[in-house]
């Protein structure tokens, strides 16, 4: 026992101390205790509501694991392929009774259909079978009308039909089945179809430029602008249409254009169609009575100042004037 007089009061006060208390073997055992794993002071103890009960384990028996065979070794001959494959899905060997093959092999034949990621990479058209295609149309068939009479030539359908409308489809082997080109819309259509007069047939062409075939008079429309079919096809048709219109607008100015602003010859209100009606009358002649002398004669003028001088050219306009101006040696 240890005395200590404490002198911070007015009185002294007296603390003691039992020595057991600060003794070296009282902090070891602490100290031991409370290292130990399995002790209180080193980890939380459980809480156990279920009154201490300790959790019975049950083992479960392994029962052996039934692998049945394929599909394709129970399917009979006579089956419907329709209701194995009634659309398109990824390629599935145990499905396909058929030995098909795909990949490279450098040691060997190629890798069969059973565990083939090839195979699963590319579309198939396993479900376009004839007799699923046949069936489709079966269903199809009650929806449709007969083929209309009037249409039964190619020629009778070009003339109630003068619009043709030509689109791409590919089909090749990649990740997807779209190609770029099949956005691709071409439509033609014969130009004497149109109600055009003169100048809106003239203003027509030039809009049109050289989409324009002289050698078979069709105009040519191709659209790739857009990225859809549709969109292309309906920007066609919005071509179509606002050229059409455009060509019967008459401007202001289009009153003002003479004979050398004219694009072409026009032979009516030319200079040579009064000289020669002078021609004539001077001779007390009709220039109806010499109609084919006169025709061949605008007909070489025509050609003359529309396709150019040539040779040719100008040896029809040589016989055309001298026959005009000498009938007699003709």
């Amino acid at each position: 026992m240890s005395t200590v007089v404490s002198s911070c009061y007015k009185k002294p006060v007296l603390f003691k101390f039992s020595k057991s208390f600060f003794s070296f073997d009282n902090i070891r055992k602490t100290t031991d205790l409370a290292s130990k794993p399995g002790s209180d002071e080193d980890e939380f103890r459980t809480l156990d509501i279920r009154g201490g009960k300790t959790p019975q384990t049950y083992s479960r028996k392994k029962q052996p694991r039934v692998v049945f065979p394929p599909r394709t070794e129970r399917m009979p001959v006579d089956q419907d392929w329709s209701n194995v494959w009634p659309g398109p899905r990824t390629f599935h060997p145990a499905s396909v009774p058929l030995p098909l093959r795909q990949g490279i092999n450098k040691l060997g034949a190629s890798p069969g259909k059973v565990g083939n990621v090839e195979l699963m990479k590319i579309p198939n058209f396993l479900h376009l079978t004839p007799p699923a295609i046949k069936k489709h149309c079966m269903a199809l068939k009650k929806f449709c009308t007969p083929w209309p009479r009037a249409l039964s030539t190619n020629e009778n359908c070009q003339k109630y039909f003068p619009l043709e409308l030509i689109q791409t489809d590919y089909c090749h082997s990649s990740p997807s089945i779209r190609n770029p080109l099949a956005r691709i819309i071409t439509i033609k259509f014969p130009l004497d179809k149109l109600h055009l007069d003169e100048h809106a047939k003239d203003k027509f062409l030039r809009l049109v430029g050289d989409r324009y075939d002289e050698e078979t008079g069709i105009v040519t429309i191709v659209t790739d602008k857009c990225p859809l079919r549709k969109q292309n096809y309906d920007y066609a048709l919005y071509l179509l249409t606002a050229v059409y219109y455009e060509s019967w607008t008459f401007e202001h100015w289009e009153i003002e254009k003479s004979q050398p602003d004219l694009e072409y010859y026009d032979w009516d209100n030319s200079k040579c169609k009064e000289n020669l009606i002078h021609l004539f009358k001077q001779a007390n002649q009709n220039m109806e009575e010499n109609n084919l002398l006169v025709e061949r004669l605008k007909e070489s003028i025509v050609a003359l100042f529309d396709e150019g001088e040539n040779n040719y050219n100008l040896k029809r306009y040589k016989e055309a004037t001298l026959n005009i101006l000498f009938p007699e040696c003709s």
